[in-house]
């Protein structure tokens, strides 16, 4: 689907259904407020990269807290094991290792991130819910976790608070691009708010190098819908150039489908 909700973890693997396009674990680990805030690089399936926009560098943080203490080495080696095994495809083995590190340690925020991105990919909205919002609470400055309780709540059907998780995320680092993007779709297919969608669009694209050829054409198929809307700015590169100006697709739905397909989970 069209959204560039980053944090997902790393199944990318495990069967064709459960396929994930740009799946990265959740590497931090805070404990009380405090964060260690970095996103692992994408594990992705090779038949999906291309379909997902490029996602603006974000190194997504605010200063953390004082920690209320040290993680323990063997916590720490535990929970890298999880990852490793999430970002080879073994979900069940890493659920159980995020699962007894959650129920020893649960002051950190990690697991639960983790876990609740495991529970969102299986369909279990509720328990996705819970997890992120968990993690939410005890990694409050931590934007990508924001943005996947964004992309949860949304896959519940609760846009409302999709948005605000999203905006949360933003208003911790606005130069957030995924959560930039993730809000755009939002606006455009679920809040039917185009003139929002488009300022969104245009904002990515100010953050993303080069920019996105894909993201462009949801661009101008916005800009079509917004009555009165100023044409774009001249593009940073000829590639977006032409992207922006691409005709919009015949069929009237099949620029929606087009995003859903594209929304991005990591």
């Amino acid at each position: 689907m069209r959204s560039a909700e980053r944090l997902c973890l790393a199944l990318s693997a495990v069967t064709a259904a459960a396929l994930l396009a740009g799946c990265s674990s959740v590497t931090f680990m805070s404990r009380g407020a405090a964060q260690d805030a970095s996103a692992a690089a994408p594990a992705q399936a090779a038949s999906a990269a291309a379909s997902v926009p490029k996602a603006a560098a974000s190194a997504a943080a605010t200063p953390a807290p004082a920690s209320t203490g040290p993680i323990a080495p063997a916590t720490q080696r535990a929970y890298d094991d999880a990852l490793a095994l999430m970002r080879a495809g073994h979900v069940a083995d890493a659920e159980k290792g995020l699962r007894a590190l959650a129920q020893s340690n649960p002051e950190l925020a990690g697991p639960h991130a983790n876990l609740g991105v495991i529970a969102r990919n299986a369909g279990r909205l509720p328990e996705a819910v819970g997890e992120l919002e968990k993690a939410t609470t005890l990694a409050p400055g931590h934007a990508v976790a924001w943005d996947q309780l964004g992309l949860a709540y949304r896959q519940a059907g609760e846009f409302t608070k999709a948005r605000d998780a999203y905006e949360h995320a933003l208003a911790i680092d606005p130069g957030y691009g995924t959560a930039v993007l993730n809000l755009g779709v939002l606006e455009d297919l679920y809040l039917a708010e185009p003139a929002k969608a488009l300022e969104l669009y245009t904002r990515y694209l100010a953050l993303v190098p080069g920019g996105d050829p894909v993201v462009a054409k949801w661009q101008a198929d916005v800009r079509r819908r917004v009555p009165g809307a100023a044409a774009p700015a001249p593009a940073a590169s000829a590639a977006s150039a032409a992207a922006a100006t691409a005709p919009a697709p015949a069929a009237a739905s099949a620029p929606a489908q087009a995003k859903l397909s594209k929304e991005k989970k990591s």
